[in-house]
């Protein structure tokens, strides 16, 4: 099979276009009760999606003293503040098969876990370069 130079360049960009962008980071809660990676590194304006693969509801909350000043506070359920994501945790649960996604625009390190794992160590960073 002979294909054309146009038909080459659309098949070698559409694993690009139709996927995963290099603007994108994906974090996975696996049945493990933990982040992976535990570690998220992105640049300025990236955007990090976090997929609930377990059986189990999880939460993804910032730590607000571990968050870069200039920063936005984020938590699934759209909380503002982390005492508000705390208290009405079950409105922030991810379920099975469902993500939360939040966009980082400020450079520095960003502490979180979910609120019902975290005695566990269901923590993770994510280091915005």
């Amino acid at each position: 099979m002979r294909l054309s130079t146009a038909t080459v360049a659309t098949l070698s960009t559409a694993g690009c276009l139709g996927g995963q962008s290099s603007s994108a980071q994906t974090v996975t809660m696996p049945g493990d009760l933990r982040f992976e990676p535990k570690t998220a590194t992105i640049e300025p304006g990236e955007t990090v999606t976090w997929t609930n693969e377990s059986d189990i509801d999880h939460t993804v909350t910032a730590y607000e003293d571990e968050i870069p000043d200039e920063a936005t506070y984020f938590a699934s359920g759209g909380f503002e503040s982390e005492r508000t994501a705390r208290n009405r945790v079950t409105e922030g649960l991810i379920a099975s098969g469902e993500n939360y996604e939040h966009t980082f625009e400020e450079p520095g390190t960003y502490g979180y876990f979910c609120i019902p794992h975290e005695g566990s160590g269901m923590v993770g960073t994510v280091r915005v370069k």
